[in-house]
């Protein structure tokens, strides 16, 4: 449930878009970011701090997109919030207090060098799908960019997510025994 919830903005703007156009579908996913909110709210009694960054990120760039009645700027809202979390997890490392190993600590037993691996993987991931987006919004049709940002973009975050959860599985301390009486 949780997942289709943080898919949902998402789905909602793309079919706006592909039905009306870009600010429409802006407007849609300003409104579908605080249903989203309100209804994890409501089910899980808390919002992840990823969610409030995103919701005012979303927000804003698409007040200025309606306001200005130009979409570059929630073009610039996708590399500027993977900017955000580049550096969220970049100083969360270097203070010593990795953002990852907070969330996924307790779940998976790994070595703090394999942690400092995942997180500057994640910061270069970040950093590097914001660049293209830069390009792709600003040097392809605005549909191709759509697209990217829809599919392209989400494909990459979740084969980066299973990378990711294989490489620290296949590096846990005490990985979970195999249940051998099946």
């Amino acid at each position: 449930m949780k997942q289709l919830l943080d898919f949902l903005p998402l789905v909602i703007f793309f079919a706006v878009y592909k039905f009306v156009d870009i600010y429409t579908a802006t407007g849609a996913l300003i409104v579908a970011t605080a249903i989203q909110l309100i209804v994890t709210y409501i089910l899980y009694k808390q919002v992840e701090k990823m969610h409030l960054i995103t919701f005012a990120m979303v927000t804003v760039f698409g007040a200025l997109t309606l306001f200005f009645h130009d979409d570059a700027f929630i073009k610039w809202k996708v590399t500027i919030v993977y900017g955000l979390f580049a550096l969220a997890l970049a100083v969360s490392q270097l203070i010593g207090k990795p953002v990852l190993k907070s969330m996924l600590g307790k779940e998976m037993d790994v070595a703090d060098k394999h942690w400092a691996y995942v997180t500057w993987y994640w910061v270069s991931f970040f950093i590097v799908c914001g660049i293209v987006n830069i390009y792709v919004a600003f040097s392809l049709p605005l549909e191709t960019w759509v697209n990217f940002k829809v599919f392209g973009l989400t494909a990459l975050t979740l084969l980066n997510t299973v990378v990711t959860v294989i490489y620290l599985f296949k590096n846990m301390k005490n990985p979970p025994l195999e249940d051998n009486n099946q």
